[in-house]
C-alpha cells in the first residue's frame, strides 16, 4: 500500500486521463468499493467510461528534468515495484472491480533498456500467467531498443511517446538527458510496427497485435516560451507524421523550482490556455482546419475570451453568412455552434425542404452562437442587429458563463495576468 500511495500519486502528471479522486467504503448489504488510489477514467471509441489503475513501476529516475517532481536530484520518497507485485495488485484490483484496466508509466530506473524490461515483464505476467485481457496503456520509454519497444507494443494496447516539451532548445534546456531524435524514433517505429500489422492481419486473422489502438503522447504548456501556434503546428505535424490517436496537453504545474522554470510563487498554471489548445486540437482531428488557419504569425496565440473556432469566423467576415441551405458540409461545419453531428443533421434535413431558424433550433443548433453567422434561404435572422464589436461582446460573456463564473476567473489567469 506504501509502494502504491507513492507511485500512483506520482503518475498524475501523465495527462492521459483524469482522476477518479473517490473514497467510498463498503457498506452492509451492499458489494464492492472505491478506492482513490491510481484509479482514473479513460473513454473507449463507443464512449464507454473506464476505469484504469494508473501507476509508475517505480519513481527512482536516473535523469535530471527540470520540470519533473521525480528528476534525481530531487528530495521525494523512492520506491519501485516488482513485476509480480505490480500484476497481482492489477489482477486483485480487476477482481474486484475497482477497475478495468491499467495505465502503466515508470521513471528510467538505471536505463531505458532496463526500465523497459521490467515493465514489459509485468505486462507478460499479466497477459500469460494471469490471463488478463483487459485495456493496458504503456509508456514507451524513449531510447529503448526497438526489439523491446516491440515486445512491449505486442503485449499492450496503447503506446504512447511523451514529447514532454514543444522544441529541441527547450528539451535541451530543461531535459538535458533526452533528445528530439530519441523521442521522434520510437514514435516512428510505432506507427510502422501498426501499419504493418494491420497489414498481417489482412492476410492472417491469428497475427500478433502490435499496439492495436495506436499511440498518443503529452506537451507541457507554459514551463517555456513557445506560442500557441508554435504548439499547434507541432501537433498538426504529430498527427500527418506520426499517425498519433490523440496528443495530450498538459498546463505546467510548478512542482519543483528550477532557475530555468517560472518562479512557483508567482505563476499561475494556464489553464485556459490548455482548455484553448483542446478547443483547437478538435478543430485540426474533426473539423477541417489546419494550424495555419486557426493561429498565424500575426495571431500567434488564443483570443483568453473566445473559443478558437468564434476567434476565427469573427477574424475571416469573407467566409459567412454561411446559407445553411445550399453550403457544402465542410462549410457548415465552419460556422461557430455548429458541431459534427449538427452538420450531419443539416445536410440530412434539408433534402426533406428549406430550413428555417426555427427548424435549426429543432436540430440541435447553438443558435446563441451560429445566428450572427448564418442565413435560411438568403436571409438573416429577423431582427438581428449587431456591429463586429457587439458580436464579441456576446460571444465572450457567453464563453464566460460557459466556462462557469469563478471557474472562469481561474481558468484567465493566463501567462500571469487576468484577461
Amino acid at each position: 500500500m506504501e509502494k502504491l500511495t507513492i507511485l500512483a500519486d506520482a503518475a498524475k502528471y501523465d495527462a492521459a486521463c483524469t482522476s477518479s479522486g473517490v473514497v467510498r467504503g463498503g457498506k452492509p448489504g451492499g458489494i464492492g468499493t472505491a478506492t482513490n488510489s491510481g484509479c482514473c477514467h479513460t473513454f473507449s471509441a463507443d464512449g464507454r467510461c473506464v476505469s484504469l489503475l494508473k501507476v509508475l513501476y517505480t519513481n527512482h529516475c536516473c535523469y535530471d528534468c527540470a520540470y519533473c517532481v521525480n528528476r534525481r536530484s530531487n528530495d521525494v520518497p523512492r520506491t519501485a515495484f516488482t513485476p509480480r507485485e505490480l500484476a497481482e495488485l492489477t489482477i486483485q484490483f480487476y477482481r474486484r472491480n475497482y477497475i478495468e484496466g491499467l495505465f502503466l508509466s515508470s521513471a528510467v530506473l538505471k536505463s531505458p533498456d532496463f526500465t523497459t524490461e521490467r515493465m514489459i515483464e509485468t505486462l507478460r505476467l499479466l497477459r500469460t500467467e494471469y490471463r488478463f485481457n483487459g485495456y493496458i496503456h504503456a509508456k514507451a520509454i524513449p531510447g529503448a531498443d526497438p526489439g523491446l519497444t516491440y515486445e512491449l507494443g505486442l503485449l499492450a494496447d496503447r503506446l504512447s511517446v511523451n514529447i514532454e516539451l514543444p522544441s529541441e532548445s527547450s528539451l535541451k534546456l530543461l531535459a538535458p538527458d533526452k533528445t528530439k531524435s530519441a523521442i521522434f524514433t520510437p514514435m516512428a517505429q510505432i506507427r510502422d510496427g501498426s501499419e504493418q500489422s494491420k497489414a498481417e492481419l489482412k492476410l492472417y486473422r491469428n497475427a500478433p497485435r502490435f499496439a492495436p489502438a495506436g499511440q498518443s503522447t503529452q506537451m507541457i504548456v507554459g514551463a517555456t516560451p513557445e506560442s500557441d501556434h508554435h504548439i499547434l503546428s507541432l501537433t498538426q505535424g504529430l498527427y500527418q507524421k506520426y499517425h498519433l490517436k490523440r496528443v495530450f496537453f498538459s498546463a505546467y504545474m510548478p512542482v519543483v523550482s528550477h532557475k530555468n522554470l517560472p518562479a512557483p510563487v508567482d505563476f499561475k498554471p494556464p489553464l485556459l490556455r490548455e482548455h484553448r489548445l483542446y478547443q483547437a486540437d478538435w478543430l485540426l482531428r474533426f473539423y477541417g482546419f489546419t494550424a495555419q488557419e486557426i493561429l498565424d504569425d500575426s495571431h500567434p496565440n488564443f483570443d483568453a475570451a473566445l473559443d478558437p473556432k468564434s476567434d476565427w469566423a469573427l477574424r475571416h467576415p469573407e467566409f459567412f453568412p454561411v446559407e445553411v441551405n445550399r453550403a457544402d458540409y465542410e462549410a457548415i461545419l465552419r460556422v461557430p455552434g455548429i458541431g459534427v453531428r449538427g452538420a450531419q443533421r443539416i445536410v440530412t434535413a434539408r433534402r426533406c425542404g428549406p430550413l428555417t431558424f426555427e427548424g435549426l433550433k429543432r436540430l440541435g443548433i447553438v443558435m446563441k452562437r451560429a445566428q450572427y453567422f448564418i442565413t435560411c434561404s438568403g436571409r438573416m435572422l429577423p431582427g438581428l442587429r449587431c456591429s463586429p464589436e457587439g458580436v464579441y461582446r456576446r460571444l465572450a460573456g457567453l464563453e464566460q458563463a460557459e466556462l462557469g463564473g469563478a471557474g472562469w476567473q481561474q481558468m484567465t489567469l493566463f501567462d500571469g495576468n487576468v484577461s
